[in-house]
């Protein structure tokens, strides 16, 4: 395979991070910053000379956007890119109602992620999904030729994103499970809390995946990050 992918888990909301790599092109982008998570993934692109050229975000949570005055102060030339509609999370970044033991630098995108944009990492390509119901402007990032999903709080192992939130739809997070679920099922799931498994993993086992999909064994109970 071109690509390396190398996982971190930390922070208050013990959040997963990802750095995806064209260990060819030596190049790599961050994908999340979770607060107190990124520094390992960054001392090894840096041990394996990697360029960083990206900090891409799923979503605009406290918990996925935390570390990247760390990130940037690596790499000063990454991109952090981010939903417009969730680009007033970063700009407010202390503000989500949570009490934080820390403070978060707030910050402007460099760039916008849009649906159906493409993007790639050396001579990986990937396509960006706009996929609402845990947060309006939440993403997901698909690369085909890989089969692989990075997949931020939408599906997380077992359960999905919480939608209790002020811009968060129960129906919206319901329709974006049923459009990643028309993607292979052998597609590698990157979530943003849990373990990495498979689409296919999710479909047999997750009960909220499954209300989505209207399949016998679902619960349509309240949603739990």
């Amino acid at each position: 395979m071109a690509e390396t992918v190398l996982m971190n888990t930390g922070g208050l909301a013990t959040t997963n991070c990802f750095l995806v790599a064209d260990k060819a092109a030596k190049q790599a982008v961050l994908f999340d910053a979770p607060d107190h998570t990124t520094v390992p993934l960054l001392d090894e692109a840096q041990r394996r000379d990697w360029d960083v050229i990206g900090l891409w975000l799923t979503h605009g949570h406290f918990d996925h956007v935390a570390d990247h005055v760390e990130v940037i102060r690596r790499f000063p030339s990454v991109q952090v890119l981010i939903h417009r509609l969730d680009e007033p999370k970063l700009l407010r970044p202390n503000s989500s109602g949570f009490p934080l033991p820390f403070t978060i630098t707030p910050r402007r995108a460099d760039g916008y992620l849009e649906d159906g944009q493409k993007l790639s990492i050396g001579s990986l390509e990937c396509e960006v999904i706009h996929t609402p119901g845990h947060s309006s402007g939440h993403v997901m990032f698909h690369f085909p030729a890989e089969k692989l999903l990075v997949g931020g709080d939408l599906i997380i192992g077992g359960a999905v994103g919480r939608t209790d939130l002020a811009d968060s739809s129960p129906t919206a997070l319901y329709s974006s499970i049923r459009r990643v679920m028309a993607l292979p099922p052998d597609t590698r799931l990157l979530p943003g809390h849990g373990n990495v498994g498979t689409l296919r993993d999710e479909l047999e086992t997750n009960p909220y995946v499954r209300a989505a999909m209207g399949l016998e064994g679902g619960d349509a109970a309240e949603m739990e990050r």
